[in-house]
């Protein structure tokens, strides 16, 4: 079972929250609808997630966000779902900067696949990275010309971009038809030529998705 701190403005869609995850074994500690009440419930009840929409009073444009990122400095490693109605590219910059994985981007059409959206909840709990599909896609547009993965195999970029997605190694190898050794084989490749340093597992796949994002 899960904490949760729930934050966003629609009433429907946050009574609906409310639901699917109590009806799912979950408790909602504090239901809120703009950022300085998000802050203050993060600190207050210490929730296993915050589920976040981007877009809260009073200007509707990146309270949701910035009162996550606020939450996190105050509660280091608070895990945070964000919702948004479309992609936003900056607000996922702001959101993984600080390496520290536990965090989550979806698109709000996840919500009503129920299955996908409590197993990313869940994974982002846990200390995962989830970010949808559509948010990979539109941040890997902004590469730059020098960028960090051109040494890389095509496999190894497919299996960083489901990486990117949040999946475990045993979901990439269903994924790719590939032996779960294969695909450890593979990372352990990603981690080599990233040059990324000795270090626990789940610290590497944060920073390995980073500079995916970032390339």
């Amino acid at each position: 079972m899960l904490k949760v701190v729930v934050a966003d403005d629609s009433v429907l869609l946050r009574e609906g929250l409310i639901r699917l995850l109590s009806e799912n074994g979950h408790e909602v500690v504090a239901a809120v609808a703009d950022g300085p009440s998000l802050v203050r419930a993060v600190e207050q009840h210490r929730p296993d997630l915050s589920v976040v929409d981007v877009r809260m009073p009073p200007s509707h444009t990146d309270e949701g966000l910035r009162a996550a990122v606020e939450a996190r400095r105050l509660v280091p490693g608070s895990p945070v779902l964000i919702l948004s109605q479309y992609v936003e590219v900056s607000y996922a910059d702001d959101l993984l900067a600080d390496a520290s994985g536990a965090v989550g981007y979806l698109l709000k059409d996840r919500v009503s696949a129920i299955d996908e959206f409590l197993d990313a909840a869940v994974r982002v709990a846990a200390g995962g990275t989830v970010l949808d599909r559509e948010v990979v896609a539109q941040l890997l547009v902004r590469r730059r010309r020098d960028d960090p993965l051109r040494q890389m195999t095509e496999r190894e970029r497919e299996v960083l971009a489901l990486m990117a997605e949040g999946h475990s190694n045993t979901k990439i190898a269903r994924t790719l038809v590939v032996s779960d050794g294969t695909v450890e084989k593979h990372i352990g490749n990603i981690f080599t030529k990233l040059m990324l340093p000795r270090d626990d597992e789940q610290h590497r796949r944060v920073l390995a998705v980073l500079t995916y994002l970032r390339g």
